[in-house]
């Protein structure tokens, strides 16, 4: 069993997986929440404030209750779904895998360009210094998922990684990085050049010349 199918279970073993669980299958009322996990309403709420606050659960439109009384429904967020779902990362490593064996390395170098090229398109184009442009570049890196640092030796700036959001996949297809060089190249507006860790536990790393 995998690392993340345990962490699953163990989640939905607790009562706010349960709520979680019970949610991604329909919309449902703090009383029927209740009813369905053995909780007072009161308790159900604490769980469901805490679950908003952190963005997995959201409210939905007023449910008329048994008496006529509106009650609010809530249901879980797209963003909590895609956070749960373990499809993306078996689906995407597969279709690395089919583009890896009916591409050469040119063909697979140029298709990671293009798609750095797409996301650097899909963000707002960084401003002002180069050390300005090479925090937001950092930071929207870890709006992908990462834990980056900006530092800085021998004339050179650098933004590293202590938890790349493409690890999952990256150890078996290091070319992805070029897509994350290109999508800081296109950022920064400078040149930048990988110098990951792949391996187990692979570490980010790009270089970004001062000039």
């Amino acid at each position: 069993m995998s690392m993340l199918s345990r962490w699953n279970r163990k989640f939905y073993a607790s009562t706010r997986g349960r709520i979680i669980g019970l949610l991604r299958r329909a919309a449902l009322t703090v009383d029927q929440l209740g009813r369905a996990v053995g909780l007072t309403d009161n308790a159900v709420r604490s769980h469901l404030a805490s679950l908003e606050r952190d963005g997995l659960v959201e409210q939905d439109a007023p449910k008329r209750g048994s008496v006529g009384k509106p009650a609010h429904t809530f249901r879980i967020t797209e963003e909590a779904n895609q956070l749960l779902s373990r499809a993306y990362i078996t689906v995407f490593g597969r279709m690395l895998d089919v583009l890896s064996e009916r591409m050469d390395r040119g063909e697979v170098h140029d298709l990671m360009q293009a798609v750095g090229r797409r996301l650097a398109m899909e963000n707002t184009p960084a401003t002002g210094s180069q050390q300005d442009r090479v925090n937001f570049a950092a930071t929207l890196l870890d709006d992908l998922g990462g834990a980056t640092a900006v530092e800085e030796g021998n004339g050179t700036l650098f933004i590293r990684g202590f938890a790349c959001p493409l690890s999952a996949v990256v150890g078996g297809h290091p070319e992805l990085c070029g897509a994350v060089e290109t999508l800081l190249t296109e950022v920064i507006g400078t040149p930048v050049r990988q110098k990951c860790v792949h391996g187990e536990r692979p570490q980010c790393c790009f270089e970004i010349a001062r000039h």
